[in-house]
This record gives C-alpha cells, sequence and structure tokens, in this order.
C-alpha cells in the first residue's frame, strides 16, 4: 500500500509495510482522512503515538470495510464506515479497533464523515463525559472555528447549553454564530475574560473547553461559575501558568487535563457508542453537520499542513485517498 511518510520537512506519498488484521479488528479501504493539530505536532517529534499505534499520521479516516477480524459482529465487509484512529489515516489501508467504527451516518460523503470521529469525540468526551455537562450550562470554547470547535459548538446547541466563543477574527465569531453559537470575540482585539459577566448575566461559565492553556489559565479560572469545569485538551500558548489556589477553593472549581488518543480501547469505544447513540441521529436529521473547510489530495499533505498552521481555516481540512 501507499502512505504519507515523514522525511524531513516532507510529506511524500510511498510504499509503506500494509498494516495486519488482528482480533476484534476491522480493515478498510480508506477514501479520506482530516488533519487535526496533533499532526502537526507529531510530524514537529511533540507528540508521539501511543504504544504499539502506528507511526503513521492520521487520527481518523472514512472508507470501505475490507475484511474484519475474529469476534467482529458490528460491521462487515463491505459496510461503510468512518473510525476513530490512534495513527495510520494518512494512508490506502488502516486497521482499527471494531469498537472505534461507525456507519457514516446516511447521507454523508466519505470526505464529510472523515471530518467527524477525532473532533466529534474530542468534543463529546470532553463536554459531556469529563465536565459532566448539564442542560442549560453556560460553555465557552476557545478556538470556536477549529475542528473541535465547530463541533462543540452543534453539541451545545443541540443538547440546550448557551455556548460561546473566542476566534481569531470577527468573520470567524460570526461564522460560530451562524452554527449555533450564542456570542463570541476576536482573541485578537478583545479579552474574553471581560465579556463573561455580560455574556451569562454576572453567572460565569460553568464549563470552558480550553485548546490554548499558557496565558489563558488566569483568565479562565476568573471567567468560571462556582463549581465550574475547566477541561484542558491542548497548550498552544504554551504548558506553564499559575493558579489562583484561593479563588480554585472558595468556588470549588475543577481543572481537568484531557487527551483522547493515549487512552484504552474501551475507554475510545465507549465515546464511539455515545455518538453513534446520541449524534450520528442528529447528523441524519440534518441537526448536526461536518464542517469542512478544504478537500486536498493526500498526496498534497505538506501544503494542507501548511494551511492548517496558518490559522485561516474554518472546521476541518480532509484529505482524499487517490484510488
Amino acid at each position: 500500500m501507499k502512505a504519507v511518510q515523514v522525511e524531513g520537512q516532507e510529506l511524500p506519498w510511498v510504499d509503506a509495510a500494509e498494516p495486519t488484521l488482528g482480533v476484534g479488528e476491522v480493515r478498510i479501504a480508506n477514501k479520506a482522512t482530516a488533519l487535526n493539530r496533533a499532526d502537526l505536532a507529531q510530524r514537529a517529534g511533540h507528540y508521539a503515538p501511543p504504544p504499539g499505534a502506528s507511526s503513521i499520521l492520521g487520527l481518523e479516516c472514512a472508507g470501505v470495510v475490507e475484511e474484519v477480524g475474529e469476534g467482529v459482529g458490528r460491521v462487515r465487509e463491505g459496510d461503510h464506515v468512518c473510525a476513530l484512529l490512534a495513527g495510520g489515516g494518512y494512508a490506502e489501508k488502516v486497521v482499527v479497533p471494531a469498537g472505534q467504527v461507525l456507519p457514516i451516518p446516511e447521507g454523508l460523503s466519505f470526505h464529510e464523515a472523515a471530518a467527524l470521529p477525532e473532533v466529534f469525540a474530542t468534543a463529546y468526551l470532553n463536554l459531556f463525559m469529563e465536565a459532566n455537562l448539564e442542560p442549560g450550562e453556560f460553555v465557552l470554547l476557545h478556538a470556536g472555528a477549529s475542528g473541535v470547535g465547530t463541533a462543540a459548538i452543534q453539541l451545545c446547541a443541540a443538547f440546550d447549553n448557551p455556548c460561546f466563543v473566542t476566534a481569531g477574527s470577527a468573520e470567524k465569531v460570526s461564522r460560530c454564530v451562524e452554527l449555533g453559537a450564542a456570542d463570541g470575540c476576536d482573541r485578537h482585539t478583545v479579552r474574553f475574560v471581560e465579556e463573561v459577566p455580560g455574556w451569562t448575566a454576572q453567572h460565569g461559565m460553568d464549563v470552558i473547553l480550553d485548546p490554548v492553556g499558557g496565558g489563558y489559565f488566569e483568565s479562565n479560572v476568573e471567567s468560571l461559575a462556582v463549581d465550574g469545569r475547566l477541561v484542558l485538551i491542548g497548550l498552544l500558548d504554551g504548558t506553564t501558568s499559575s493558579i489562583a489556589l484561593g479563588a480554585m477553593m472558595s468556588r470549588r472549581l475543577r481543572v481537568i487535563g484531557s487527551t483522547l488518543r493515549g487512552r484504552s480501547i474501551a475507554a475510545k469505544s465507549r465515546v464511539m457508542d455515545d455518538l453513534g447513540e446520541r449524534v450520528w441521529p442528529l447528523i441524519e436529521a440534518g441537526q448536526i453537520q461536518p464542517v469542512v473547510d478544504t478537500i486536498m489530495s493526500v498526496t498534497e499533505a505538506k501544503e494542507a499542513h501548511q494551511l492548517l498552521s496558518q490559522d485561516g481555516t474554518f472546521g476541518k481540512v480532509v484529505l482524499d485517498i487517490p484510488q
């Protein structure tokens, strides 16, 4: 098979060893994958794959089931599926545990389906399973125009949670509002911590989903309501900050560090099962949709990475896999 390999600064589409199929696994003839910030971090040497995972980039895919391993009953050969991966998405063939595979929602293309697994699993896991978000609670989403951000906006709208965003331009904020956010601000011109009291009628944010870290931490803590939860899912702005311990104690605040990729197969399967039960029907009903900014060929992976790193996209960059 062919796959993208990291060779210095280049990402050539070259021959690679085909993954072997094991018990409880599914082999997928891959039609599309999608970019995530983790891909850029792994390429730069800052985010190694979990033990046993493919070293090939790519955390999600969509394609056709080619073969199933012993003990697999939830999918069969010929099914059109999408999957959450620990690695290996930038390739013609993918092998993945069956619990991380879901049918492509009716009406979606392979390109659209490839934009679903990683971002919806990340958003759902951290909002509803880690932060235990309840209907009516206020949510602040940093990087609202990102893949995870656009997924989280739609989940909040679907499950009755007013959500607010920070984004890199007024245009992106407007698009987030069109997608379902209640309001937002341009992070370059407005301090979000000053907007939170007005957005929430002085209540504060019940949950903040933050891929930024670093310099946002103190303002996040200040923005939280009593019993608020800050879920840290990335460190784009740095790895260190100071903590206002008094505020955390007096307002019973919780800070939750969370990653998805390194979790157990069982844990990731539980997330996917919940998505299949609670979110996939909303996609098929048109209430939630994949947000795709650009589709490129996987042979243009280097250019796609450059596009994502420039922070000009809204939603996902998808890579088509040549047949």
